[in-house]
């Protein structure tokens, strides 16, 4: 039985594809903070789903989630997709810690765990570590400085693991998962984010993505062309465009 351990599972994205796997036979390790929403994920599928209060802001979070993978009876791949982000053109400084916490503390903390976790076991089969990062993190964005900055360092802390795996011969895939605006409660509904995408339509595209080990998945094809598109954009032009909503 294949196992994934899930970290941010406790809604949106995480939950669903938590559901989608233990369904489809996985053996599902999830964790998160919020304690009564993975009681009510791991009721979905009792037998394939283990659960276990992780805060990846907390200094106990790498202990924590290595029980979970004992738990699990093993790991074969990690999806990070846990994430804080706000539109926050004012720098208020609790956001900014939070989302610096979650996106960069945590992240960083957890990816290094599921790397040490792979290179120690040896194992014969491939690992894979992947993580819900995002097309902010392909440009600065002034509305959501801190969220945009943390979502490039998630990309490159992969690709810089990357690297370490092939020098050091840690038998690791890695995947980097870029949605566009998806309907979560990580967006604040009182605005009108465009060519948003709904949970049911991401997260299929996601699980293949996780499923065919792609190195870089842009979520969906017009985010593709989009991204594709402002990276030509030329840093002077750029630095023009107002991004408010």
């Amino acid at each position: 039985m294949k196992k994934i351990i899930i970290i941010g599972a406790s809604s949106g994205i995480g939950a669903r594809i938590a559901t989608d796997f233990a369904r489809a036979g996985w053996r599902v390790g999830i964790a998160a903070r919020r304690e009564n929403r993975l009681k009510d994920i791991q009721s979905v599928c009792p037998d394939n789903i283990i659960y276990k209060t992780i805060d990846v802001t907390a200094a106990d979070c790498v202990g924590r989630f290595y029980d979970l993978i004992e738990m699990t009876d093993g790991m074969d791949v990690l999806l990070y997709a846990a994430g804080v982000g706000f539109q926050d053109p004012d720098l208020n400084q609790t956001k900014l810690t939070d989302t610096l916490q979650t996106n960069v503390v945590g992240y960083a903390r957890i990816l290094s765990a599921a790397y040490k976790y792979f290179r120690d076991t040896a194992n014969v089969h491939t690992g894979q570590i992947a993580a819900i990062t995002s097309v902010a993190g392909t440009r600065g964005m002034g509305i959501a400085a801190a969220y945009s900055s943390s979502k490039r360092f998630q990309q490159t802390f992969m690709d810089s693991l990357e690297q370490l795996a092939y020098t050091q011969r840690v038998n690791v895939r890695f995947t980097d998962i870029r949605p566009g605006f998806v309907r979560t409660d990580l967006l604040d509904a009182k605005h009108d984010y465009p060519m948003i995408m709904s949970v049911d339509y991401v997260c299929p595209l996601i699980e293949r993505a996780i499923m065919k080990r792609k190195r870089r998945a842009v979520i969906d094809s017009r985010w593709k062309v989009i991204v594709g598109l402002w990276r030509m954009i030329p840093r002077c032009v750029w630095k023009r465009i107002n991004l408010n909503m």
